[in-house]
């Protein structure tokens, strides 16, 4: 399990809940936002959705629908070629401040291999001009909040794929994010180690109350981790349907074993299918 952080970002943890309340403020507006790519593809039908603040929502749908490319436009990384989005109500110039910070984790853990792993969490605080003195104890703490505090010193080849992912997260939580986009962490790990860190990642996300936007092709994992699963259909892609998965955190092994678990599956798998069946023509997203 994530550990708990010695230094100051440590946070009382808040009491067990079930899911955002529906009037909590918005992190994030995805208003009428399509996609059109450079060679006319149409990725994005227009898409509009909320992401409330406390939220931990999934996306899912069949290769092709455009989930990688939506979170690819909340993280900013490309623009719309219409419609807009919010950020805490603003821009994205509001981006950055105190409670409005956002973090970027991606399938590969992208880590630099001539760097220690310390080394590798401090990078997004040297690009901000931190000072060695301050960003210590912050890099520090995101490694003990992920379990790896005593291998900062070690190189990435000499972590497993599971290690080096987590190290990827830890260094996203360097900068203390309230937004946090996941595009398919754990997709290239066995399933005994993605279960494990799916454990951890929602431990983590009720302990300090993140905001999280995940991008998955599992139905398992996209119901144990969510409060909600947003089904995404092909061709353009679009919005298909919202599962919400109301049930206590933080969750278990008990959770995954329960009849409760099985039932939100199968659910989402009739869901699922027909997602597939309503994905037709040449078109696609990402």
């Amino acid at each position: 399990m994530f550990a708990r952080p010695r230094h100051r970002m440590i946070e009382p943890a808040p009491e067990p809940m079930r899911r955002p309340a529906a009037d909590a403020a918005p992190a994030v507006e995805i208003l009428s936002a399509e996609k059109v790519f450079p060679n006319g593809t149409r990725g994005l039908a227009p898409v509009s959705l909320t992401l409330r603040e406390g939220e931990f929502v999934s996306l899912i749908g069949p290769s092709g629908c455009g989930k990688s490319t939506l979170l690819s436009l909340v993280a900013n990384l490309h623009q719309p070629s219409d419609g807009r989005l919010l950020w805490w109500r603003g821009g994205f110039d509001r981006v950055g401040a105190d409670g409005r910070r956002l973090a970027v984790v991606f399938q590969d853990a992208t880590l630099m291999p001539w760097l220690r792993i310390a080394g590798n969490v401090r990078l997004p605080l040297d690009l901000a001009g931190m000072g060695r003195a301050e960003a210590g104890p912050r890099v520090q703490a995101a490694l003990d909040l992920v379990g790896l505090g005593a291998q900062g010193r070690h190189f990435p080849r000499q972590l497993s794929g599971g290690m080096r992912m987590r190290a990827a997260i830890a260094r996203g939580l360097v900068t203390e994010p309230n937004l946090l986009l996941m595009d398919e962490p754990f997709g290239a790990l066995d399933e005994f180690t993605r279960n494990k860190l799916d454990a951890d990642l929602v431990d983590l996300w009720w302990r300090r109350s993140l905001t999280v936007l995940f991008v998955t092709h599992s139905i398992y994992e996209a119901v144990f981790l969510s409060t909600r699963v947003v089904v995404m259909a092909a061709r353009p892609g679009r919005i298909f349907a919202e599962l919400a998965i109301d049930e206590p955190h933080p969750r278990g092994e008990a959770f995954r074993m329960s009849p409760r678990f099985a039932e939100h599956c199968r659910a989402l798998s009739r869901v699922l299918t027909d997602a597939s069946l309503a994905s037709d023509g040449p078109e696609g997203g990402r």
